[in-house]
């Protein structure tokens, strides 16, 4: 089966990014597209797994993550689970605040984990007043499928 490629246009109308974003986020190697050079100057082309990561940032950053959080999550999911990007079959995660030993000014230190969603796992943090926030790449992979239909 023969892979489909994107413009970069394409890819922002599809995902909801800007072209500034696209290309910002190429420049910095956050999502890498195929950049082939011809004979006028070079064309670059997205892929349904660029599409996926595309459309993973620009969620992260609409419900408020930080943009090196949004980084972060996204190359850990690429190196836990590449297969993730490229099957078109989506796994649902969570972010966890995890608190680490306190700094020396007595302030803890914290991050966000990234785990298979875990149910009871997110009542439990939610239950202690922390924040859960979900990576449902199912239904990153739902709206992008329906887009595509479309």
């Amino acid at each position: 089966m023969q892979e489909t490629f994107f413009t970069s246009k394409e890819a922002a109308q599809i995902t909801g990014c800007t072209l500034r974003q696209i290309q910002y986020w190429r420049e910095k190697g956050i999502v890498v597209p195929i950049i082939s050079d011809t004979g006028t100057g070079r064309s670059i082309y997205y892929s349904r797994s660029n599409l996926v990561e595309l459309a993973a940032m620009v969620y992260w950053l609409s419900v408020g993550i930080s943009f090196d959080i949004a980084c972060e999550t996204l190359k850990k999911l690429k190196d836990q689970e590449p297969e993730l990007f490229n099957s078109g079959n989506g796994k649902r995660f969570m972010l966890l605040l995890e608190a680490h030993e306190r700094s020396p000014l007595g302030v803890p230190k914290v991050s966000l984990k990234l785990m298979e969603f875990d149910r009871e796992k997110a009542i439990a943090s939610l239950d202690e007043g922390q924040p859960v926030i979900p990576v449902w790449l199912d239904q990153i992979y739902q709206q992008l499928q329906q887009k595509l239909k479309a």
